[in-house]
């Protein structure tokens, strides 16, 4: 018996348009072109770009992608039915659309009589003559037009056979996908895939129909791949599930579902799911939207080990406690160090660093580490840290720089000037004598920083190529107030690598050298001259 060919999935990404709606996006033009071409590359079916006439920035990215038209996906221009009183033909926003040289309209049309009265404040049937006469327009200007069905599974709720109207007057008025659009995020799996079950069955079975949940419920994922099940041909989504309140429908997980997960089912053969990490942190990067490291399948949480049982599982077969091989999306796994760690978390974590240990001296490792993280130390999320750890423990070696001492004033002349920040600092360089050096800086830490570079400029060029990128300050037992430990965090890079470093102390600008220290010596010990 011949087994079925699965059902390819169309990837439909709004991120640029709907995702922008998310508090704190806001991309430039380059922005967008550069993430445009990013999702082509990754094998996007569709992408929707923006609203070309709705804003200058829309207009001028819709003719530089005509310019260099994307090698793979199809363009997709937003937009809405024509303006209530004026006909298709003389409205800007329809002309802006039918000449902005994307291949695909996406109009947003109301699907609920109940918008289409108290929203728009016409009848239910001049809302689908809106409809009709939008997506004739279009056709007629050569474009394929899809109907974003808004508000859908609430006017499908209700009133079934007006939001069925509102379908089948835009399928035979040419558009030729209908997607079914959950605006509210408040429809959960089961209601929307009985309701998708509906559709499908009043419908010609040669009308493709889309999905778009957004997730105001916490199940815009669960929904989209509910709808799939029951007769959706396409998925919209937005990368990292970016989008306006709660966000859209996260395409990072939704697509190693259909891709991994989903007998039947299946995406296109450009799709390069091994890239699915990189380019969920290329949106973080570009947005400045903070990572959530317990994202599924991409975030840097999402296959990281800590307790010493699971360590061990997971090191006998992974896939007790990992649902997929972390590089089928292009992650890897994480084992966390702390004090619930045991040998087998210092084994591996080893072995993940390329550093030779015997299991004989993972037992004293461990014990150094636990002593560490009792006095308030945090090893999980400064590798750099536990790596020269163990480098020091294993062979003791005089680091590349010793600190002899240092000094930082701060000062401040009145009420409304700024703060000013000086250190002076004296270390040895490769055992030799010592270097005292001066830097003033933003603040305690840059003073120190700058200072540590000028010393160590002449003997370690490359140390310009690196940064600091973050910091954190953390206190530790708050209970007793100002003599509380500190503990200070610094994420670094080179522009390729990114690396974590830990210091602890009960003065601030103390624990933020240790962490400053770690910081350096890490990247002259991996970084040749």
């Amino acid at each position: 018996m011949d087994t079925p060919t699965p059902q390819t999935i169309l990837l439909y990404d709004c991120t640029l348009r709907d995702g922008a709606q998310g508090p704190g996006i806001n991309f430039s033009l380059q922005d967008k072109l550069r993430l445009a071409r990013a999702l082509d590359d990754f094998g996007m079916d569709y992408i929707e770009a923006g609203w070309p006439g709705s804003n200058p920035k829309d207009t001028a990215l819709y003719q530089e992608l005509a310019k260099a038209p994307l090698k793979h996906a199809r363009l997709v221009a937003f937009g809405s039915t024509h303006k209530v009183g004026l006909a298709p033909e003389k409205d800007p926003a329809m002309e802006a659309l039918a000449t902005c040289g994307a291949a695909v309209a996406a109009l947003v049309g109301k699907a609920s009589s109940r918008q289409a009265r108290e929203v728009l404040g016409i009848s239910p049937e001049e809302n689908l003559l809106l409809i009709q006469e939008s997506v004739e327009c279009l056709t007629r200007r050569g474009m394929e037009v899809f109907l974003d069905a808004e508000h859908f599974f609430d006017g499908y709720r209700d009133n079934p056979e007006y939001a069925l109207q509102a379908l089948r007057c835009a399928w035979q008025a040419g558009a030729t996908c209908l997607t079914l659009c959950d605006t509210n995020g408040g429809t959960l799996p089961f209601d929307l895939a009985q309701a998708v079950r509906e559709v499908r069955a009043s419908l010609p079975p040669e009308a493709r129909l889309a999905i778009h949940c957004h997730n105001d419920a916490d199940c815009a994922v669960a929904g989209s791949l509910a709808a799939i099940r029951s007769g959706c041909q396409m998925v919209q989504g937005a990368i990292n599930g970016f989008g306006e309140r709660c966000g859209n429908a996260n395409l990072c997980s939704i697509l190693p579902a259909i891709a991994l997960k989903m007998p039947g089912y299946r995406v296109n053969d450009a799709l390069r799911l091994q890239e699915l990490t990189p380019l969920s942190r290329l949106f973080y990067e570009v947005t400045l939207v903070r990572e959530r490291p317990q994202q599924p399948y991409v975030g840097t949480g999402a296959f990281a080990h800590k307790a010493g049982l699971h360590v061990a599982a997971v090191a006998k077969a992974p896939s007790h406690f990992e649902q997929i091989s972390p590089e089928t999306v292009g992650n890897r796994r994480n084992i966390l160090l702390s004090e619930l760690s045991g040998s087998r978390n210092v084994l591996l974590k080893a072995r993940q660093l390329g550093i030779p240990l015997e299991a004989n001296s993972s037992k004293a490792v461990l014990a150094t580490l636990k002593e560490k993280e009792a006095q308030g130390y945090a090893f999980e999320a400064a590798d750099a840290s536990f790596q020269l750890l163990l480098q020091r423990l294993l062979s003791p070696k005089k680091p590349p720089f010793e600190l002899d001492g240092f000094r930082v004033i701060i000062e401040k002349r009145g009420p409304t000037e700024k703060c000013l920040s000086a250190a002076t600092l004296k270390v040895r360089v490769n055992g030799q004598e010592s270097e005292i050096t001066a830097a003033e800086g933003e603040g305690p830490v840059d003073a120190l920083d700058k200072c540590l570079r000028k010393t160590l400029a002449t003997f370690f060029p490359q140390v310009s190529k690196m940064r600091l990128r973050d910091f954190k300050v953390r206190i530790i037992d708050g209970s007793v107030g100002t003599a509380a430990h500190t503990r200070v965090l610094i994420d670094s890079t080179d522009g390729q690598r990114e690396w974590s470093t830990v210091g602890l102390s009960e003065n601030i600008i103390e624990a933020a050298w240790q962490a400053l220290q770690d910081s350096v010596e890490f990247f002259l010990k991996e970084e040749p001259r």
